[in-house]
């Protein structure tokens, strides 16, 4: 049974920083790409950053420069630094596991999700 748990969400003000992080069980962490994705009232989810089993990573448009994402395979842990965040940022961030060794954009490349964190950011 794998399991995703993310933790680090919160309340913060326009242009201040959060990191969000996800700790998988169940399955060989260091084998697998992992993703965060986002999902805000009323809108699709859609991807934020994706980072390969070797630690090669890729962002979204929308976050580029402002986000990192990384992973401690000895952890079982992937992270999202999210620096100098926006109004429009605010969204329930989900973790993802891929079945792949390299990051898609796309939800239907994960197979398992965490349960969400929400992110909420004040003007």
């Amino acid at each position: 049974q794998v399991q995703l748990v993310e933790s680090g969400g919160g309340l913060v003000r326009a242009g201040g920083s959060l990191r969000l992080s996800c700790v998988a069980s169940g399955r060989t962490f260091s084998r697998y790409a992992m993703g965060w994705f986002r999902q805000a009232p009323g809108k699709e989810r859609e991807f934020v950053a994706g980072i390969s089993w070797s630690g090669g990573s890729t962002h979204a448009d929308s976050v580029k420069g402002r986000f990192t994402i990384s992973r401690d395979n000895a952890k079982n842990t992937v992270y999202l630094q999210m620096n100098s965040l926006k109004p429009e940022d605010t969204a329930v961030y989900y973790c993802a596991s891929s079945n792949s060794r390299t990051p898609g954009m796309t939800s239907t490349q994960y197979d398992y999700w965490g349960q969400g964190t929400q992110v909420t950011v004040s003007s």
